[in-house]
């Protein structure tokens, strides 16, 4: 019978939903349930939190574009490192070879074996260098681009689901109740299938995702209510 190997492949682009997703959903949720007990008009907090999904969508792909860019930069930098040492110090650049296949109790005639042929590309010596001595992975050109994308939509998109029930009811606090509930179904249900697509125990992501929010929530909405009594 043929074997065959799961391995999950998107774990950047499920890094970055996760990233914006869970700060969409968090912080405007936060906003509104802090607003829901200093203001009573609805409009003031559905402008507030479209304000701040805005500026939280922006910032936060931003930050996710420079995050990709860095990455991007830094790997390419220790690359031109790693040419200009194989060029000037290969015999220096063999021994650390060695050194890395020591730690898997490879022989000393092997070692050489496979340094000697390694040796005679330097593309593929470089390449094997910066994956197991520097532990780097080559960036895709368009990651960064792609990160800020994601980050940014999936925000926009957890931002929203807090603000829904605000549409819809006459309060603040009558937005709120639904609010409460229909953001922290949707906690329970992102932290679920988070941690179902990554391998890891969907019910403990539901848990703990929710808490989170429900923290964030019950603390925005607290210094509100003190405030708004000031």
């Amino acid at each position: 019978m043929e074997h065959k190997e799961h391995h999950f492949q998107g774990s950047e682009t499920v890094r970055d939903i996760v990233i914006g997703m869970s700060d969409g959903l968090t912080v405007p949720f936060a906003l509104t349930a802090g607003l829901s007990g200093a203001v009573q008009n609805n409009g003031i907090v559905i402008t507030a939190g479209i304000a701040e999904i805005i500026a939280g969508s922006i910032a936060m792909g931003l930050g996710g574009y420079l995050a990709g860019k860095t990455a991007y930069d830094h790997y390419y930098a220790e690359e031109k490192r790693e040419y200009d040492e194989v060029e000037i110090v290969p015999e220096k650049e063999k021994q650390e070879i060695q050194d890395i296949l020591s730690e898997y109790g490879i022989t000393e005639q092997v070692k050489k074996d496979f340094v000697n042929e390694l040796a005679k590309d330097k593309d593929k010596w470089v390449k094997f260098m910066m994956k197991f001595e520097l532990n780097l992975e080559e960036p895709n050109m368009n990651s960064a681009r792609n990160s800020a994308i994601t980050i940014a939509l999936a925000y926009v998109l957890g931002g929203f689901i807090p603000m829904l029930s605000y549409f819809f009811t006459d309060t603040p606090s009558a937005g709120l109740k639904y609010s409460i509930v229909i953001t922290l179904l949707a906690l329970m249900l992102f932290g679920y299938f988070k941690n179902k697509a990554i391998g890891e125990n969907p019910i403990n992501g539901a848990i703990k995702t929710t808490i989170i929010g429900a923290l964030a929530a019950g603390a925005a909405f607290a210094i509100a209510r003190m405030v708004s009594h000031v």
